[in-house]
């Protein structure tokens, strides 16, 4: 009997390991993509989408560990859409069918609304709005109250942004509460184009020229096809469905997608949520996750070679840290950008599933979602932990969002690492960089 329960017991043990190691990590038991957008149609937005203030609670820090270092990177908060065209042109297409009497009633509806919105955006194109300073403010105040022994005292904050604007104010915003928080806090600001080669890559137009060269923008147009249907929604808006020939009626949805989507960064008293009906905001947002991911992710398309123009940042990250750790005080490094930079980053870094290797575009929406990692306020935090013992490892996490996210190495303490594992990985596919790099000049792709 003593035998037998021993085989037992030593049969479920790993079973059960595994199983209370599958509830630990992050998206073991997720929705799929169909069921979260079902749930929160706004997820659909893609980069349009508007920052989920987090509820999960995080995890204790390890016995005997503290946390003395916080390294990140953030997107600028909520804006206006960046083009005037982007809000003048579905107007203007309305305006006109109007004008030849082909708008039905829920047309001029529409149009009625888009002109609001149109107007209001004068002069702001591209802005933070007051949302955008109110999600940094409250990034801010969690990364305090969550991690409260890294800013006491005197603590060094040392915050640096895009010379855009709204990364600016982005910045400003979050620096500014911290203050609040703690007015002892020795917080230095700056937006120099010396530091856009890591905070804004200038060369961000290289990968995406790569990737059209490679055949991203082919498989994407390709993916659209078979997912954009126009054909309801015009019907709904003209009088003829047939006003707008397809390929216009597809330009036009598309049109109309960007300023609904973005109405959610916005604080006015109406939205475009009932333009769209939830299968078709879900095509919507498949062909931007395709798209992203063909551009800026880790397509094989392009050889998985699109996050690795974020190569200088993670440089930046990893030299920071080293230069952090050695320091016998706490410290705090903050950067502010743009999704451009914290999706490939997020993709590089291996962020929980941000480098995901999918092979056919129409299973990417269960394999890859944009929307995980790069809302408007999105960010990266990396917590560092030093034991109060001598000879103990320095320990990372790694929060998406505020969210706990794997890493790519080996650990028995999710979501706790140890940062030698974690440097040494990335120490090595730094040195892909000039692989990258020859990959992107080669003649045969100029």
């Amino acid at each position: 009997m003593f035998v037998k329960q021993t085989i037992v017991k030593r049969l479920l043990f790993p079973l059960c390991a595994a199983f209370a190691m599958m509830l630990a990590v992050p998206g073991a038991n997720a929705q799929t993509a169909r069921e979260e957008i079902n749930a929160n149609p706004a997820l659909a937005a893609s980069n349009h989408l508007a920052y989920i203030t987090p509820t999960k609670k995080l995890s204790p820090a390890p016995k005997g560990y503290t946390p003395f270092y916080i390294s990140h990177y953030g997107r600028h908060g909520s804006r206006w859409l960046i083009e005037p065209e982007q809000y003048l042109g579905p107007v203007e297409t309305l305006r006109k069918a109007d004008s030849l009497g082909v708008l039905t009633t829920y047309g001029k509806d529409v149009l009625s609304r888009l002109e609001k919105v149109s107007e209001a955006a004068v002069g702001r194109y591209g802005e933070l709005t007051p949302l955008g300073h109110r999600q940094h403010r409250g990034i801010a105040e969690r990364m305090y109250s969550n991690f409260q022994p890294v800013f006491k005292g005197k603590t060094r904050v040392e915050a640096r942004s895009s010379t855009v604007i709204r990364c600016i104010l982005s910045m400003t915003s979050e620096t500014q509460r911290l203050a609040e928080l703690n007015p002892q806090l020795d917080i230095h600001t700056d937006a120099s184009e010396g530091d856009m080669k890591y905070i804004n890559n200038p060369d961000n137009w290289r990968p995406r020229a790569y990737s059209f060269r490679a055949g991203g923008m082919n498989e994407t147009q390709k993916f659209n096809r078979n997912h954009i249907h126009p054909e309801r929604l015009m019907g709904a808006l003209f009088t003829n469905p047939s006003y707008l020939d397809r390929r216009k009626a597809t330009s036009f949805m598309d049109d109309l997608w960007a300023v609904a989507t973005n109405q959610q960064s916005l604080d006015m008293d109406f939205d475009f949520e009932d333009l769209f009906t939830i299968d078709e905001k879900y095509d919507l947002w498949q062909c931007q996750n395709v798209k992203w991911y063909n551009e800026f992710g880790p397509s094989k398309l392009t050889k998985e070679m699109m996050p690795y123009f974020q190569a200088p940042l993670l440089q930046n990250i990893l030299d920071t840290a080293d230069s952090c750790i050695v320091s016998k005080n706490n410290n705090v490094s903050l950067r502010f950008g743009h999704e451009v930079v914290i999706l490939p980053l997020a993709c590089l870094m291996e962020l929980g599933n941000s480098g995901a290797l999918v092979d056919d575009m129409e299973d990417l929406d269960e394999n890859w979602k944009n929307y995980e990692i790069y809302p408007m306020g999105a960010n990266i935090q990396l917590i560092f932990y030093r034991s109060k013992k001598a000879n103990q490892p320095v320990l990372v996490k790694a929060l998406l969002n505020e969210k706990e996210v794997t890493l790519p190495v080996e650990t028995n303490m999710f979501p706790y690492y140890s940062w030698d594992k974690v440097e040494g990985y990335y120490r090595g596919k730094l040195a892909n960089y000039e692989k990258y790099l020859k990959n992107i000049e080669t003649p045969n792709n100029r």
